[in-house]
């Protein structure tokens, strides 16, 4: 996991090796496992890695490369964030996925399986984004793993269906006008 030196140490990315000693000693006093108002071991063994890495020109170095590919990574989950559509897609996505489960149910009960391929497949949506979808409506109990292996909708999922897909109460059956 990546653990943010710059930030640990409260420091811009561009600060010198002075600003990087004086702030290292004043959090090394702090943390210290000895100073018994604020020790904190944890924190203090995060302090000395954070130092041996940006004193050293050669680690601190490899260090921003990772530093800035993980502010790529922040970035491109910020705006993904900000984009609604990201969330209204997902939606749709799960849906589709419900829907497919619930017709292949009610198609033949006694074998309600669909496998993950064939969900990917069917849902068009690749294995790494249908990954999060399936855990989603899993932890919400509307799907399960059935003793196959593949995934069927569950009671809860099936009244889910119902809800999202209401008949439009003006739609008659009969209509006894003529």
């Amino acid at each position: 996991m990546f653990v943010d030196y710059y930030e640990l140490l409260e420091i811009s990315p561009n600060a010198n090796s002075e600003t990087i000693e004086r702030i290292f000693r004043y959090f090394a006093m702090r943390y210290h496992p000895d100073n018994r108002d604020t020790g904190d071991e944890s924190r203090f063994s995060e302090i000395i890695d954070a130092h041996n890495t940006l004193k050293d020109p050669v680690k601190r170095a490899q260090y921003d490369i990772e530093y800035r590919q993980h502010l790529n990574i922040r970035r491109e989950l910020s705006e993904e964030a900000s984009n609604a559509k990201g969330i209204e897609r997902d939606a749709v996505i799960q849906a589709k996925v419900l829907s497919l489960l619930y017709v292949k149910r009610r198609q033949d009960v006694n074998n309600p399986g669909i496998g993950d391929t064939e969900l990917e497949r069917m849902a068009d949506c690749p294995r790494e984004h249908l990954e999060f979808h399936l855990w989603y409506l899993k932890a919400k109990g509307w799907i399960g793993r059935i003793e196959n292996g593949t995934f069927a909708i569950t009671v809860e999922g099936i009244d889910r269906t119902h809800t999202e897909h209401r008949r439009d109460p003006t739609t008659r059956l009969l209509d006894h006008t003529s």
